[in-house]
């Protein structure tokens, strides 16, 4: 299997992913034939080599008419490329081209994200919603070149990391938003995100649609023989960060090893509290279970002035941090919470029944690379079979892991 690792350490854009393709070896002259077919006039495209923090990367760049000095634009380019396209006139632009069907597919996918993001934003309906910066012909150039290069690498999956986000302000043809940009918030939706202290926007929208659309996980890179490295140069000059899009070609490793289904990315969260009633963690807990907690548990910690203190720690998706935040603080004494991102490694998980003396009993197995490690009978199965045997859970736990052993 053909993989793509899209490394976001400094955001992505679709200049930036392009630049990227092109350093791993897509043809520029190729790349130029295929737009050539969308039937768009008025711009150009051209890459150069350029130096990010003492990295080599490519840069790619979309030239409109009216931004070539020499050639100046007539009256209907001008027009043309800052027009505000709505997303009924580029699905028809894109369907009515000659571009191959699997490229139509994906930027019709794309553009249809962008348009469902702003159309929830905005409350409208899809086929109403005009883009601003999307709509220009420098986005649709991007967007459909990042399909046709996807489309020529010929991966099978695309992977990537958690995206790194950048902080701030960023001005919109609605007016200044912090950053992330409302569209850009929301087509991350479900993908694990990172937070960083650069005060520039390191993602935007078409890179948030591109990450979307093409990637099948977020997290480490996945086991893979590596064949080529391509970096893709963004506009900004980091302090401390080069700001290029790394991307990783390869083929997936032959070799067994963690699989999609057993890494992903968690948030944490986490509060040190030293004067609150000991009765009230249960409901605390119970409220953040209810809702969407993955786990809650108490820690008893030693904190200043020699107080015995409790950290409660709480493990959630990271579209639930805002909410199980906001219970925290509400139900609790605490002034304030810790948030951080973390890598979970875990077993392939699957509930099972097994047939034991006491009846039907659920197990959980563990399995790592295909094989059982562990099996663990369910407390709350137990407990209702020791009940209707009136005998003791631990005799029913005991029996069913005994049964487990044998006949998994």
């Amino acid at each position: 299997m053909k993989l793509l690792y899209v490394d976001c350490f400094a955001g992505i854009s679709g200049d930036m992913f392009l630049g990227a393709t092109l350093d791993l070896g897509v043809s520029e002259e190729a790349l130029r034939a295929e737009l050539a077919k969308l039937n768009l006039n008025g711009f150009q495209v051209s890459s150069r080599r350029v130096i990010k923090q003492s990295i080599s990367a490519t840069k790619f760049d979309v030239i409109v008419a009216e931004e070539s000095a020499l050639h100046p634009p007539s009256p209907s380019l001008r027009r043309a490329s800052h027009e505000h396209r709505g997303y009924t006139e580029i699905a028809g632009m894109i369907g009515a081209s000659t571009l191959d069907e699997n490229v139509k597919k994906r930027a019709l996918s794309v553009f249809r994200r962008i348009g469902e993001a702003e159309a929830k934003i905005h409350g409208v309906a899809l086929e109403k919603i005009h883009f601003h910066e999307i709509g220009a012909v420098d986005s649709i150039v991007d967007i459909v070149g990042a399909c046709i290069a996807v489309n020529m690498l010929g991966v099978d999956e695309i992977h990537a990391s958690p995206p790194r986000l950048g902080s701030g302000f960023v001005e919109t043809a609605h007016g200044r938003f912090p950053v992330p940009a409302p569209a850009t918030l929301e087509l991350l939706k479900g993908i694990p995100i990172q937070s960083s202290k650069e005060n520039v926007e390191l993602v935007t929208p078409t890179g948030a649609a591109l990450l979307a659309e093409f990637c099948a996980t977020f997290g480490p890179m996945p086991a893979m023989s590596i064949e080529k490295i391509g970096y893709g140069a963004g506009t900004r000059d980091l302090d401390k960060t080069p700001n290029v899009l790394r991307a990783v070609l390869g083929v997936a490793s032959a070799v067994p090893s963690q699989s999609a289904d057993e890494t992903d990315t968690i948030t944490v969260i986490e509060t040190n509290i030293d004067d609150m009633n000991p009765q009230l963690y249960a409901d605390v807990m119970e409220r953040l279970l209810a809702g969407g907690a993955l786990d809650v548990f108490l820690t008893p910690v030693q904190m200043k002035k020699n107080r015995p203190g409790t950290l409660l720690t709480v493990l959630c998706e990271s579209n639930r941090v805002d909410a199980l935040a906001e219970l925290l603080l509400a139900h609790t004494t605490s002034f304030g919470v810790r948030v951080h991102e973390a890598q979970r490694r875990k077993l392939q998980r699957e509930i099972v029944t097994v047939t034991t003396k006491f009846g039907e009993i659920e197990v959980k197995v563990g399995r790592l690379g295909g094989d059982i490690v562990t099996r663990s009978p369910e407390f709350e199965s137990c407990k209702q079979a020791a009940a209707k045997y009136k005998v003791g859970v631990k005799d029913v736990y005991n029996e069913t892991t005994r049964a487990a052993g044998e006949t998994l």
